[in-house]
């Protein structure tokens, strides 16, 4: 993306991207110290990532596990910060292991420089870790 591209925007192409399951595009969007923070992670599950490496590493299986379809009710909040937003959304689709449907609410903020993810501070609802189709976040990650 251009250096020029705004948050907003380039936070709308990362989510046409995981629909489209083209998670190397989508890691091709951070900075390359770039940094993923789960503050709602609970114990055992990752916390931070450090890094577009650590990120991809993270990432790498997403669609193995979970069959996005759509993120519906998404919000972007401005701040008085141009390359910080606040995004409200929930994700859904299929848990590919069960077939059984996913949901999960999110709430980020993100911060975005030179047209690439710096900071992802992703507060998801750790309430659904309970489904062990989602075990995926604790296998690249620690």
């Amino acid at each position: 993306m251009p250096a020029t591209t705004s948050a907003a925007d380039l936070y709308r192409h990362s989510l046409r991207l995981l629909l489209e399951k083209d998670i190397p595009a989508w890691v091709g969007l951070w900075a390359e110290h770039g940094v993923m923070e789960f503050p709602f992670a609970p114990p055992g599950w990752p916390q931070r990532l450090e890094g577009r490496a650590a990120i991809a590493a993270y990432m790498r299986d997403y669609p193995d596990h979970i069959d996005l379809h759509d993120f519906p009710d998404l919000r972007i909040h401005q701040t008085t910060d141009p390359g910080t937003i606040v995004v409200e959304m929930r994700g859904v689709g299929r848990l590919v292991e069960t077939g059984g449907p996913f949901e999960m609410t999110y709430i980020a903020v993100v911060t975005v420089q030179d047209g690439r993810f710096t900071s992802y501070r992703d507060y998801w609802n750790p309430l659904a870790v309970n489904d062990p189709g989602l075990d995926f976040t604790r296998s690249n990650a620690r």
